[in-house]
């Protein structure tokens, strides 16, 4: 269950990290699949069958079939009901913001269907999308659907986006007060700004942009011990490097380390 990923036009460039398709039949996927938080949000439509979302407190939900995923802070598990068929929107951590109509902290772990989000043009484009026939369809219609929101509202905060491009290239081993201090602002307002833009804290984001650079080691590289992995992307020690990798996948890094690292990895378009 490969993703085919496409980039965005150079008007949202900005914004839109990627596109990213995904399609396989039920058997070829997981029973249950974890999403490790990645610090970015997504718009979801799901053409082929909906999934499952599997609570913490042991209840499930089906998603909608189209919807946007906000900022995840923990593991979260779905199960797909039947054959899968997905076109994802992955913004960049401060992406979604211009087109956002609920403040993006109030969107934390959470599912929010289009018709709340954008009201009737929700709904639509939502239709839309599920019934194109090919990717470039697909394409065509939210880049028309989000350039039309671009135009009414525009807002980049350039030090929150320089700051994120930071913490990306650093692969989140920035500390706060050294993010603060390259961002010529104090480390209470920054994270103000952060909350609002991002729905996450600089500590969180961090946090989450170095657990994904570790997954992503674990995926692409022979790696010979897990300490050694802990001490390359600079966990205090093997103890702080087990209990943030628990925080968000669920599991220890042993655990985690086979198709659980894989599927997860590839259901949120990293390879």
């Amino acid at each position: 269950m490969i993703p085919k990923i496409f980039k965005p036009t150079s008007e949202l460039a900005e914004f839109v990290m990627c596109y990213w398709t995904l399609e396989s039949a039920k058997e070829d996927t997981p029973l249950k699949n974890t999403i490790v938080p990645d610090g970015t949000m997504k718009l979801i439509f799901h053409y082929g069958e909906t999934y499952k979302h599997h609570t913490k407190n042991g209840e499930s939900i089906i998603l909608p079939k189209c919807f946007l995923i906000g900022q995840l802070t923990q593991p979260y598990i779905v199960e797909p009901l039947g054959i899968t068929g997905s076109f994802v929107v992955r913004f960049h951590p401060n992406g979604f913001l211009p087109f956002s109509t609920i403040p993006i902290k109030e969107m934390e772990n959470t599912a929010i269907p289009l018709d709340k989000l954008f009201g009737k043009e929700g709904a639509e484009i939502g239709e839309k999308i599920l019934n194109a026939n090919t990717i470039s369809e697909r394409i065509n219609l939210i880049e028309t659907f989000l350039l039309k929101k671009l135009a009414a509202k525009k807002n980049i905060d350039y030090i929150i986006k320089s700051t994120v491009e930071i913490i990306l290239k650093a692969n989140g081993q920035f500390s706060v007060n050294e993010l603060s201090q390259q961002s010529n602002m104090n480390r209470r307002q920054l994270t103000r700004k952060f909350s609002s833009a991002i729905g996450l804290s600089p500590k969180q984001l961090s946090k989450t942009i170095r657990i994904q650079a570790t997954l992503k080691k674990l995926l692409t590289e022979e790696v010979k011990s897990l300490t050694d992995l802990a001490y390359e992307n600079e966990y205090f020690d093997q103890a702080h490097f087990i209990k943030d990798f628990k925080e968000f996948t669920g599991l220890t890094p042993k655990e985690f380390y086979g198709d659980n690292l894989k599927m997860s990895l590839i259901f949120d378009g990293k390879v």
